[in-house]
């Protein structure tokens, strides 16, 4: 099943990200991050979803691999949340699979390690 994506809803979400991290500043775990942005949503009505479970079938089988993202918004932005010093090809390639996997289009990687968050925001269409 593919969702019809609002790329307003994208600006939205990045928009609320740079909200956080100018708040917050850089330097605070991942989790700190996830929580607040989370907040942010709530506060705007946005619908999200939290540690989403991405099932793996291999062969007619589901396997418990324990994949999940750290946040999907409105059912089609699949959001991989950082707090490291640089991005690395391994964690756009993990946001690739969690993308292929789950079905989300849409997704964003964002490092608040950044200084600056729009520099550490990967988009992902899959």
């Amino acid at each position: 099943m593919t969702l019809t994506h609002d790329p307003n809803l994208t600006r939205q979400i990045i928009g609320l990200a740079m909200r956080v991290h100018t708040r917050l500043g850089p330097g605070m775990l991942e989790s700190v991050y996830e929580h607040c942005l989370c907040h942010e949503f709530e506060v705007n009505d946005l619908p999200y979803a939290r540690q989403v479970e991405i099932p793996l079938a291999y062969d007619g089988i589901r396997l418990p691999c324990g994949y999940r993202a750290d946040i999907v918004v409105g059912g089609t932005v699949l959001l991989e949340i950082k707090s490291v010093e640089h991005i690395l090809p391994v964690h756009e390639a993990q946001l690739l699979t969690y993308l292929r996997l789950s079905g989300c289009r849409i997704g964003l990687l964002m490092n608040f390690f950044s200084t600056s968050l729009k520099e550490g925001i990967r988009r992902r269409v899959c």
